[in-house]
């Protein structure tokens, strides 16, 4: 059985859209035909080479998505054909299978626990939650990590507190899931600061009591601390060593700091320690920490219940031919969340 793909072939190079070989399901894996899944920042990173050389090309990408499980291999046991699942890359209940290896031209592609940048993908029983038929495939792709690494940020990791004043840097993506989930936590102000006129709005839409367009505003360090002149929690989703330190000057002195960006490979940071021996905080977050078998149904019932609406902020959908086109969308800043549609 073949699917259609998006294969990284060669760092900073657009990805190939061909037809790869599916394995057969072994021991904890599952065949699961994908509907929708996102474009994460964390994809254009491994295109672009943040972390430096990629050992494994060529392989397959993405690792959010919603879609419904068509097979499942031996011993596989928390979903069955039918399913209506959120393909996440945070492990969760079930096996740990061993990663896929598909075959493209007589070669062997690699891909992880999760791949989604393809129509039917070979994934690892624990990277599936089961969900409701009434949540949309867009929203299951959200759910997957924009939602549960934005407020586990702000709630596992950071432990916000209602009325704490919270710091976004960077709007896209992630950081709006973060807006999201201190907005919903009761933090005030919550401040989001980007370079994109339209990341800013979407920002208020989704609870930013204000925003500052740092590109545009030359003395914006002065107007963010006319809002608030320090903040007990600073998010960082930009992994600009120059951006990190403004916020960390913006954090106050037993604040936190959380990093959701990934600092380019070939970065640093400079940093004076003395705060931290005073109750100030830097911490890298992974995922928010989140817990997909109980994070994902947890806010499924929060937007459900109260209307809310997170697939608002898609800017843009197209078809894994477009791909390309879409990803360089978003480094320009035009799109903000950009989903793959499978009809």
């Amino acid at each position: 059985m073949k699917t259609l793909a998006a294969i990284l072939v060669e760092q900073r190079k657009p990805l190939v859209i061909d037809e790869v070989e599916l394995p057969s399901l072994g021991f904890g894996q599952v065949l699961v035909e994908v509907k929708a899944t996102r474009i994460c920042g964390s994809q254009l990173g491994e295109i672009d080479g943040v972390k430096g050389p990629d050992r494994h090309l060529p392989h397959l990408l993405g690792h959010e998505a919603g879609g419904i499980v068509r097979e499942i291999g031996p011993e596989v046991t928390q979903v069955k054909p039918g399913d209506r699942v959120v393909l996440h890359w945070r492990p969760g209940k079930g096996i740990q299978a061993r990663p896929a290896a598909y075959r493209w031209h007589g070669e062997t592609v690699n891909a992880g626990s999760i791949t989604t940048f393809q129509n039917l993908t070979v994934v690892s029983e624990n990277r599936l939650t089961v969900i409701s038929s009434d949540i949309s495939f867009e929203m299951a792709a959200l759910l997957a990590d924009t939602l549960t690494t934005g407020f586990g940020t702000v709630g596992r990791d950071a432990r916000l507190r209602a009325g704490e004043s919270v710091l976004v840097v960077g709007a896209g993506g992630l950081g709006l899931g973060a807006i999201f989930g201190a907005s919903l936590s009761g933090a005030y102000p919550v401040v989001a600061v980007d370079i994109h006129d339209n990341k800013l709005e979407m920002s208020r839409r989704f609870g930013a009591t204000h925003t500052i367009n740092s590109r545009q505003s030359p003395s914006f360090i002065n107007e963010i601390k006319s809002i608030c002149p320090a903040f007990d929690l600073s998010i960082d989703t930009t992994g600009s060593p120059k951006v990190i330190d403004d916020a960390w000057t913006l954090t106050s002195a037993k604040g936190r700091m959380h990093l959701i960006g990934v600092m380019k490979h070939s970065d640093a940071l400079s940093l004076n320690t003395l705060a931290l021996h005073y109750g100030k905080s830097l911490t890298g977050s992974e995922g928010g920490s989140s817990l997909p078998h109980e994070d994902i149904p947890r806010l499924a019932r929060l937007f459900q219940g109260r209307g809310l609406k997170p697939e608002a902020m898609i800017t843009d959908r197209c078809s894994l031919h477009e791909i390309n086109g879409a990803i360089e969308r978003m480094r320009s800043g035009a799109a903000i969340h950009t989903v793959i549609q499978f009809s």
